[in-house]
């Protein structure tokens, strides 16, 4: 899922771009790329990885946490790739995405659609 939720949110951003940049600021245009892709990757997390039941809205504002700590992740990971080790862009956006992928992939299980055993004992 992780591969489709990243090239989902690529897709949805180039697309909102090319389709609202005359009209919108690219600021408001990611944010609404971000909020979809989100939604996106936070759909199908919850019906076909985790698959736990209920607690929508609750699991939907965690993801915004582990998302959040993955975009901060993201952006320090390019940066040390990119300025520290002089990596080229190409190559250190793609390995600053995989390691997103795998953070949030972990994010998510042990936080946003954590399942706890018998509540209240």
């Amino acid at each position: 899922m992780g591969g489709w939720n990243t090239l989902f949110g690529y897709a949805c951003g180039v697309g909102l771009y090319l389709w609202l940049s005359p009209r919108l600021h690219i600021g408001l245009i990611g944010a609404i790329a971000n909020v979809i892709a989100i939604t996106m990757s936070f759909t199908t997390y919850k019906l076909f990885v985790f698959k736990t039941r209920g607690g929508w809205l609750q699991e939907y504002m965690k993801s915004y946490v582990v998302y959040g700590a993955a975009a901060l992740f993201s952006i320090a990971s390019l940066w040390v790739f990119v300025d520290l080790m002089g990596i080229s862009i190409w190559i250190g956006q793609a390995l600053a995405i995989g390691l997103t992928v795998v953070v949030s992939y972990f994010g998510h299980a042990w936080f946003t659609f954590r399942r706890i055993e018998n509540p209240g004992r």
